[in-house]
């Protein structure tokens, strides 16, 4: 996600928009569903002059169970806002805006806004992907199939951006410093990525994905991370994550002893 936000802030939109630090940090989460999460989408929504109908990335229940709870106390329907990719969609929808193109269909693989995302992915990763297997993500966008290498290769280029062009370099620069400042806005309560993140006060960013992907990106050190579970399973992409991240040195033992949960996790 974060390699899908770099066009909303290469292209001027965030800033046309006067969006902030907060909507670029929700437009590379996969959050909860907290009111947090959703308050600041709605909020970027009108801002922009987005309705709910513009977003075609589906209503889902929220992940945390006691914001899901409070939707049945109150009767209401879960919406696209509260989407764990609400903040991407919208970013998506702001760049289409910012850019006078279509709005409808945004989520289809040859708009503009997938094609100009694609060509970002290539150039943050080193591969041409004409061609490259693609299927339809449970939020209705296009992924793309890339090597796991590649992947850990565009997280470096987060982390040390020197052989971009300066607006690349400006951008990825922008996005990291968002992604560090507001951990909470990635995920959210309980959450892998915020926890570790809060301890790690900004020396480790950190993102799962889907089917057990998950990324990490360490400025200081200029090194990008990426793995894959076989099977899927976050239980075990969060503990090797850890385990990876812990290797490299860039927290200290008492920032891991905030975090205990994260390195040995109990399956009950």
């Amino acid at each position: 996600k974060s390699l899908r936000a770099i066009p909303l802030v290469e292209g001027g939109a965030l800033d046309a928009f006067g969006l902030g630090d907060e909507e670029l940090a929700l437009a590379c989460a996969a959050h909860n569903g907290e009111a947090r999460h959703t308050q600041l989408a709605r909020s970027w929504a009108e801002r922009v002059g987005l309705t709910l109908d513009d977003y075609e990335c589906g209503a889902q229940v929220p992940y945390d169970p006691a914001s899901a709870e409070d939707l049945i106390r109150r009767g209401e329907a879960p919406s696209a806002f509260h989407n764990n990719c609400s903040g991407k969609h919208s970013g998506f929808l702001t760049t289409a805006k910012h850019k006078g193109e279509r709005l409808k269909g945004y989520v289809r693989y040859e708009h503009p806004v997938q094609q100009r995302i694609l060509g970002v992915m290539e150039q943050m990763t080193g591969q041409d992907l004409f061609g490259a297997p693609w299927g339809v993500d449970g939020c209705s966008i296009p992924t793309i199939g890339i090597p796991l290498g590649a992947i850990a290769y565009a997280m470096a280029r987060i982390a040390d951006p020197v052989d971009l062009p300066d607006a690349r370099a400006e951008a990825v620069t922008r996005i990291a410093a968002a992604w560090g400042r507001h951990p909470f806005l990635i995920g959210g309560t309980g959450t892998f990525d915020t926890a570790l993140m809060e301890a790690a006060g900004g020396a480790v960013l950190v993102k799962g994905g889907a089917e057990g992907v998950g990324c990490a990106v360490i400025p200081e050190q200029g090194i990008g991370i990426a793995l894959k579970i076989e099977d899927g399973a976050a239980r075990a992409r969060e503990v090797a994550l850890a385990a990876l991240i812990r290797s490299t040195g860039a927290l200290s033992e008492a920032q891991w002893a905030r975090v205990p949960q994260l390195l040995t996790a109990p399956l009950l």
